[in-house]
């Protein structure tokens, strides 16, 4: 093999590493947002289980209570309890999870509404 043909493979491998290289940034980067939608989706998932544990529970004191008017503050409370247990509640993204802070419109729903 002379000089050349060494140095044509070299840069060929090296071609093929820096391709490799790629793939794997893309890989990791997929997997990352993988991951975020995996830790998302389980604290949606313990949202909801606590919710349907909640709603047991109110379905066994309503099963318990006399038949009741539906309250006028009852919608605004129901509303804010949701907002408590991390889901938005203003009209752009309604139901969804919030990421651990304050949605401003949310909040501007809440006071308006007070």
């Amino acid at each position: 093999m002379n000089k050349k043909e060494v140095f044509e493979q070299v840069s060929y491998m090296e071609e093929q590493i820096g391709q490799l290289y790629q793939q794997l940034g893309d890989l990791k980067k997929h997997l990352s947002e993988l991951l975020e939608e995996n830790h998302r989706l389980a604290v949606e998932n313990h949202h909801l289980r606590n919710r349907l544990e909640d709603d047991g529970e109110m379905n066994q004191i309503d099963q318990e209570a006399d038949d009741k008017d539906v309250g006028v503050g009852e919608g605004y409370d129901n509303l804010a309890r949701l907002y408590e247990e991390g889901f938005h509640i203003c009209n752009v993204h309604f139901g969804s999870p919030r990421q651990d802070e304050d949605c401003l419109f949310c909040l501007l729903f809440l006071n308006k509404t007070k």
